[in-house]
């Protein structure tokens, strides 16, 4: 176990300390524990590193928004520990870790597996909008929905305690630190990068999972040049819990057969792989691997970023993906130069100042939307301000505050709207 500061991560090492050491990584709202049916057989072979994401099984409630800053802090909690070389295994956000790692420090990692894993995670609005329920309704209705996302109908039936084990793990996870999670997941995109993953990699995924399932991995395998598929019969998001056998006989033929050679000496040291392979040989290319090989052109640091570039990132994470699509489309002719200020001027020069952070700009601007009569704009900023953080309690104070300065009837116009939109927002989906 470990005392732990705030760039570090809470963990725990199982298995002779002389053995090669072996990472597994949870998923969004689990603890190490979800490994626990892994441990027996794996520490016959490595010394096993498990580890908590913030606020997670009692971790400190320190947040991380990014899935870069994840892997920075579990790195630093490594070299404290003085593990250098490593094999990494993670479930679903736990897997978006390891291919982080897999990427920006490739001379860490000897193997890898990205368990009910995805280059991306369904869609940015969805993982906000999810921030938006517990920012509204705490975890509980995230907590109660977990086993249906999580397991088969059937394992959930038979396996009350592990059914009811599933809840109690998220019910009792920081909400601002799942927030925060939601949020990297949400920013989550390595399409375009896969071709860089440089190590024998196992993507394994359940038959049956909805989140992340078979054709997310098939796009995995297709992108990573050392990639190899495995489908597990009868189980859903964590297939650990539900199929523990046939997940650590998978993960234990994998990481016996496809480690990189070991850069240094000393008891962390990775052995060189055999020759012959165990699994069966990636699928042929399919459609999107040309969309996800895709060189991308890096800008000159020494110009400054294009603001319509900017603007673009700031309008999505703000408004969502699916309003600004919205917009876009149905762009023309006349219309397309004002979408083009908008995005350059409004969004690319002045939303992305760093003088206000976003909470406070949304509630500027829901004062002067409500000052202007602007009743069709202040629908969908009310949605925008409860994504960058203002709880419904203080929208309701913001609107009070603007019937004695901006006048009654405006108000009255203003409860109206943002009362149907925090409706819509913050009524968990069940």
């Amino acid at each position: 176990m470990s005392e732990t500061p705030m760039n570090t991560l809470q963990y725990r090492f199982d298995g002779p300390e002389d053995a090669p050491v072996l990472i597994l990584g949870p998923s969004l709202g689990t603890t190490w524990h979800m490994w626990d049916r892994q441990i027996p057989e794996l520490v016959k072979h490595w010394r096993v590193f498990r580890f908590d994401l913030p606020g997670h099984g009692g971790a400190p409630a320190h947040p991380a928004g990014s899935v870069g800053e994840l892997a920075e802090r579990l790195l630093g909690t490594l070299d404290e520990a003085g593990v250098q070389r490593f094999g990494y295994a993670g479930c679903s956000l736990g897997g978006a870790i390891g291919a982080e790692l897999a990427l920006r420090h490739p001379e860490r990692v000897a193997s890898l597996a990205l368990i009910a894993a995805s280059p991306r995670f369904g869609t940015a609005d969805e993982f906000r909008q999810r921030g938006v329920i517990v920012r509204s309704n705490g975890l509980d209705p995230i907590a109660r929905t977990s086993p249906e996302r999580w397991f088969t109908a059937g394992f959930a039936a038979a396996q009350p305690a592990i059914t009811d084990w599933a809840v109690q793990m998220v019910r009792t996870t920081d909400p601002g630190c799942y927030i925060a999670s939601c949020e990297a997941l949400a920013a989550f995109d390595i399409r375009s990068e896969l071709g860089a993953v440089g190590v024998p990699t196992l993507v394994l995924v359940g038959s049956e999972d909805q989140v992340t399932g078979p054709a997310e991995a098939r796009t995995l395998v297709a992108g990573i040049p050392d990639a190899r598929l495995a489908v597990v019969p009868g189980a859903s998001h964590l297939a650990p819990v539900e199929q523990p056998a046939a997940v650590t006989d998978l993960l234990v033929r994998h990481f016996t057969s496809a480690w990189l050679p070991g850069y240094e000496t000393g008891p962390h040291a990775i052995p060189a792989a055999p020759a012959k392979p165990v699994l069966a040989p990636p699928p042929p290319p399919v459609a999107p691997v040309a969309e996800i090989t895709a060189a991308v052109r890096q800008p000159d640091a020494a110009v400054r970023p294009d603001p319509h570039d900017i603007g673009l990132k700031v309008r999505r994470e703000v408004l969502g993906d699916a309003h600004v699509d919205r917009a876009l489309a149905s762009a023309d002719e006349f219309s397309g130069d004002f979408q083009e200020f908008l995005t350059r001027y409004s969004w690319g020069e002045i939303w992305a100042r760093p003088g206000l952070d976003r909470r406070m700009r949304s509630s500027v601007t829901l004062t002067a939307l409500v000052a202007g009569g602007h009743l069709d704009d202040l629908a969908f900023h009310t949605r925008a301000a409860l994504r960058n953080g203002l709880t419904a309690a203080e929208i309701k104070e913001i609107l009070l505050q603007t019937a004695v300065y901006c006048g009654i009837p405006a108000a009255n116009a203003a409860f109206k709207v943002a009362q149907e939109v925090i409706r819509e927002e913050t009524t968990p989906q069940e």
